[in-house]
């Protein structure tokens, strides 16, 4: 165990302590004021505080960690070693960067409650984070820092004996519509051939009726092929599937069709099934109620994950929404068009709710890496070279990567040609 001597113990400091602690480094952490108790432990400690008591292990605190609500922070982001860091504190400490106030920054998600530009849909976007634009976003920064404090305890305590981790995955299979033609209804198919004739789009006219007419399997029933790989597979695939109504947003299959529900619970037989969050159930906790309900009563039990449709997110409201309703996991927390680590770690961790100035029950999934995210690179081999290299980083501090695929991204259609090779190295990794 691990105790830390500190001026003050706050929510945010033992927040932030315990995800580095427990977390990544696999060790109890506990803390006191009492300058006596400090001295008596015999074991591993440090000060955490603004002035070294003695010789101990020691880390100079940046005001953060102790302060409430928002404040206009000064951030100069520094060059250490083969990553970067911030809220420099000197070269007489055990680290030269109070790694727990600037872990803390990241996974708070601090600079999202901050005023920035946003997208069409309302997205956070990469380019307004810090570590996109001071180009660490491709590293998981906090397990980094983590495995630096790490080495930096051990060489104060050599004898200490830290639990091992190993690399594993987490594979995300997103499903906004489980079939491209079938099930669609007439208007729906109406629409489409209308457009398709119109539009001269006769391939893809012959397709939709060949589908329909059952004589070709659907485009995006990929489900079997997904389901061969699971079971070759020891991580359970996580699967979301979108069962929330037809909206500009979102254009996905009927709850009420008998083979979508038959669909989900085969699935669920073999990975987990969470809920793909419709684009209106984000703001409307009404909704989401009754989507959470209508998946409960599909795979009989309690529903413990969500994503959220188009990974939107508006913290914290969209969080306490989840949580109001038990949602126990969220794999919302990435970029679809930059691959990287928009919180900074690629450890699971609670969210921290800075209004309330709290530690949640909600445990935050980030994703590192989305399907669409490849597309920027044209060929085969840049693929493979742009998954290997986000692979190796969270390979080196031993993490879990989580990738998001979606049901599509497994059919012939020609910009996922490919992918299937791409998903299989995925796998490989984790063997």
């Amino acid at each position: 165990m691990l105790l830390v001597y500190t001026h003050k113990i706050t929510p945010r400091l033992k927040y932030v302590f315990k995800h580095i602690c427990t977390n990544i480094l696999g060790i109890d952490v506990k803390f006191t004021t009492v300058i006596e108790e400090f001295i008596a432990h015999d074991n591993l400690k440090m000060s955490y505080t603004r002035q070294q008591l003695s010789n101990e292990f020691f880390i100079k605190s940046h005001d953060v960690l102790f302060e409430q609500g928002l404040s206009d922070l000064d951030i100069q982001v520094h060059d250490w070693e083969d990553t970067k860091c911030f809220f420099y504190n000197g070269e007489k400490c055990a680290l030269p960067f109070d790694i727990f106030s600037a872990s803390f920054y990241l996974l708070s998600r601090y600079e999202e409650y901050l005023p920035q530009v946003r997208d069409s849909y309302g997205r956070f976007l990469a380019t307004e984070s810090l570590a996109f634009k001071h180009n660490f976003l491709h590293q998981p920064v906090v397990d980094i820092w983590a495995l630096k404090f790490k080495a930096a305890l051990q060489d104060h305590l050599p004898d200490f004996k830290f639990p091992k981790k190993s690399y594993r995955i987490k594979p995300v299979i997103d499903v906004p519509s489980a079939y491209k033609y079938k099930l669609q209804g007439f208007l729906r198919t109406f629409g489409g051939t209308i457009k398709d004739i119109l539009r001269f789009r006769f391939r893809s006219l012959y397709e939709r009726f060949v589908i329909i007419l059952s004589l070709k399997k659907d485009t995006f029933d990929t489900f079997k092929y997904i389901i061969n790989k699971q079971k070759q597979c020891r991580y359970k695939f996580m699967f979301f599937f979108l069962i929330g109504n037809y909206s500009t947003y979102d254009k996905g299959v009927n709850v009420n069709k008998k083979k979508l529900r038959s669909l989900i619970k085969q699935v669920a037989d073999y990975s987990t099934v969470g809920l793909k969050a419709s684009y209106f159930a984000m703001e409307d906790s009404a909704i989401l109620k009754k989507e959470k309900l209508q998946m409960e009563a599909i795979i009989n039990t309690a529903l413990t994950a969500s994503r959220h449709s188009h990974s939107k997110l508006n913290l914290p409201e969209s969080y306490r929404n989840l949580i109001e309703l038990e949602i126990k996991e969220d794999y919302t927390m990435g970029y679809i068009n930059h691959i990287g680590f928009r919180a900074g770690s690629c450890t699971p961790f609670l969210f921290y709710d800075l209004d309330y100035e709290t530690q949640t029950p909600l445990k935050v999934y980030g994703y590192h890496l989305m399907d669409f995210a490849l597309l920027k690179n044209q060929s085969q081999l840049d693929k493979k070279k742009a998954l290997n290299q986000i692979i190796n980083e969270i390979k080196k501090v031993n993490g879990e990567f989580v990738p998001v695929f979606h049901n599509y991204t497994f059919s012939n259609i020609h910009r996922w040609k490919g992918f299937k090779e791409l998903f299989n190295i995925i796998l490989e990794s984790a063997k």
